[in-house]
């Protein structure tokens, strides 16, 4: 029998690799820096907010993150923010730009088994030096067949993604931990949308689980993986 699925997407952050840890234990300092400045109650939305307005500016990833920690800082503390303060959330987005990969469990062995028998790209949104920065880390390139660094995971960009690397959308599995970019457009698109949740999800990746779909499933690790192609190539 033919394969169903000629063409499989895996989303990068918190999918293969910790990241969204690290983004809390630095706000988490944000709000250490800031307590003898300002009342804390709220920071956390104050900073979401700056987040989401600065999206469209810098896009996703540490750098947008910093400058939006700055901004919110400056803003709470009606600019009486010291200098110092500012320099510590600076060196803080640094650390976290030099922070070693670490692994999902069941990644590399996921990766590398469906590389044997599917074409595999890699789709990730975020800077494009830090992204290119962690493949490289994470030892898993050379496993894939295609690299696709996004300002946005829409219907249209998988469209576009999965006709240039396979056989369209339709015969595209687009595996992830993101509702919002990695799962309901990838349904959108035509294709099959493989949820597979971590601990942590930043709040703006948040979106209602398309119960009704034909071509969404859930896993609870990369190590389902293998069972779940099994059974929908099978059918």
């Amino acid at each position: 029998m033919a394969s169903k699925i000629s063409t499989i997407g895996f989303d990068a952050d918190d999918t293969l690799w910790h990241n969204e840890r690290f983004f809390r234990l630095t706000q988490d300092r944000f709000a250490e820096l800031l307590s003898d400045y300002t009342n804390s109650d709220h920071l956390a939305d104050r900073l979401l907010a700056a987040e989401k307005r600065n999206i469209g500016r810098y896009g996703y990833g540490i750098k947008g993150f910093t400058l939006s920690m700055i901004e919110t800082a400056i803003e709470v503390t009606e600019e009486r923010v010291p200098a110092r303060v500012i320099q510590e959330l600076i060196a803080a987005g640094q650390d976290m730009l030099a922070h070693p990969i670490e692994l999902l469990p069941h990644a590399q062995a996921t990766v590398e088994a469906v590389a044997d028998t599917h074409r595999v790209v890699l789709i990730t949104k975020g800077d494009l030096l830090d992204q290119e920065r962690k493949l490289a880390q994470s030892g898993l390139g050379d496993l894939f067949d295609g690299v696709e660094i996004v300002s946005e995971k829409t219907p249209e960009v998988y469209v576009d993604i999965f006709a240039r690397h396979g056989d369209g959308a339709t015969q595209g599995m687009m595996i992830g931990n993101s509702m919002r970019s990695d799962v309901v457009p990838m349904i959108e698109a035509g294709g099959w949308g493989i949820y597979v949740p971590h601990g942590l999800v930043w709040e703006i990746e948040h979106a209602a689980e398309p119960t009704g779909a034909r071509r969404y499933r859930e896993i609870a690790d990369l190590g389902g993986v293998a069972e779940l192609l099994e059974q929908i190539e099978h059918a």
